[in-house]
């Protein structure tokens, strides 16, 4: 049997992002999303996921390219002097490697986004994160033991295949290589904490958008199992770029998402789209 769970990251960072996700539920193959809770649109994300109980809501713990829930003197080895997160994974984990973050001001702060959204009363299927500082070692042992405690009973393991996409060099392939190393250490990790995970990772981790052909593609060679395809889709892409600060088309994942050429595809597939639910509930069967 075949599965795919196409899940809209950055829910609650933006209206436009929000707008998205609740069309891709409605007239789409959306089913998932994973909600920042330091996020400036959260409380109207919140209100979706209530309006749709098919809509599986997880965290997304953020630890870069945002601002911190917890008042920024609280984490200082997590901020600039502007009270912000560094910008981006590369600031960070060099900023980590050389020993710069303190691992319980990020329990600290990831533990205060978890409590946000427990606060809300919707359940949560599953954990990721931005720009995946989770799979990280030492912060991953943070994220599973909140996971633990918040009884989240899935996570994402970003095993990104290395020719996703355009050719960005060599520098590309080894980024896509690291990473798919971490996410494989961290999928191990998962299972032994009982965290169910995906069999596999699909979707762009290099900023290109998942457009209908690439998502048409992707579906027609999907294998068996349960497959995640990360997608950051948007209504509007000039305000989207503006307070993201990221050149990406997020106008053409909606559009994939809502295309009825890839409901067509899903159906002669015979592919079930669904959500993180489906990995636990079918271990329980």
């Amino acid at each position: 049997m075949k599965r795919v769970i196409i899940n809209a990251d950055d829910f609650g960072r933006h209206a436009a992002i929000n707008e998205a996700v609740e069309l891709g539920v409605m007239h789409g193959c959306l089913r998932s999303a994973t909600v920042m809770a330091g996020g400036g649109a959260f409380e109207g994300a919140i209100d979706i996921a209530r309006r749709h109980s098919e809509l599986g809501l997880g965290i997304h713990f953020t630890l870069v390219d945002d601002k911190p829930v917890l008042p920024p003197s609280e984490v200082p080895s997590l901020v600039t002097p502007d009270g912000r997160f560094y910008d981006n994974h590369l600031l960070f984990v060099k900023h980590y490697l050389r020993g710069g973050v303190r691992l319980e001001e990020v329990r600290a702060e990831l533990g205060a986004q978890l409590r946000k959204v427990e606060r809300t009363g919707v359940p949560l299927s599953h954990a990721d994160s931005h720009q995946h500082m989770h799979t990280l070692p030492g912060i991953l042992r943070v994220v599973l033991d909140l996971c633990g405690q918040g009884g989240i009973k899935a996570m994402r393991a970003p095993r990104t295949p290395l020719l996703a996409g355009d050719f960005g060099g060599a520098g590309q392939l080894i980024g896509r290589l690291g990473l798919g190393t971490l996410a494989r250490l961290a999928a191990f990790c998962a299972k032994r904490h009982h965290i169910a995970v995906p069999d596999h990772f699909g979707g762009i981790v290099a900023g290109e958008a998942v457009s209908e052909p690439f998502l048409i593609k992707t579906l027609q060679g999907l294998s068996s199992g349960t497959t995640e395809i990360m997608m950051h889709p948007g209504t509007k892409n000039a305000p989207l770029q503006e307070a993201c600060r990221w050149q990406h088309d997020f106008e053409a994942e909606l559009a994939a998402i809502l295309s009825p050429k890839v409901r067509a595809v899903l159906a002669q597939e015979k592919i079930e789209a669904v959500n993180f639910r489906t990995l636990y509930e079918k271990t329980r069967a």
